[in-house]
């Protein structure tokens, strides 16, 4: 009986450990992006897709650290590392955001871009409410 517990012990624990390992890895490792790759066009005009920014930032949980409305600029930090988001109107139904590093060093995760842009995408014919 002690046999049968030791062997099936030894064949379990391992697993529970590759699990434990598999979570603490994040899950977009950095990478270096082109400047190009940091910037999208959408058709909304410029004040939809500043709210649309502030609401991807926040429901990727990622920290907002300064808003300003006027210039059309959100600071946020996200492992540590922040980054500007810009807007700007490109003709009254289009705009560009555009989001970068405040260090200027283009090797970070894609998928704060990637998650950025299809909430983005995916939300532009939501109602904005005030």
């Amino acid at each position: 009986m002690r046999k049968f517990l030791l062997i099936t012990l030894m064949l379990f624990v391992p697993c529970f450990a590759a699990e434990i390992n598999a979570v603490s890895q994040p899950v977009t490792m950095p990478q270096n992006i082109m400047f190009a790759d940091c910037t999208k066009i959408f058709t909304v005009n410029k004040e939809k897709l500043f709210y649309l920014t502030l609401a991807s930032l926040s429901a990727n949980r990622f920290l907002i650290d300064e808003v300003q409305t006027s210039n059309g600029y959100v600071i946020f930090t996200v492992n540590k590392n922040r980054y500007l988001a810009t807007i700007a109107g490109v003709d009254s139904s289009n705009s560009i955001l555009k989001i970068t590093p405040c260090n200027n060093v283009y090797n970070f995760p894609p998928g704060i871009l990637i998650n950025t842009f299809k909430y983005i995408d995916l939300n532009l014919n939501s109602d904005i409410k005030g």
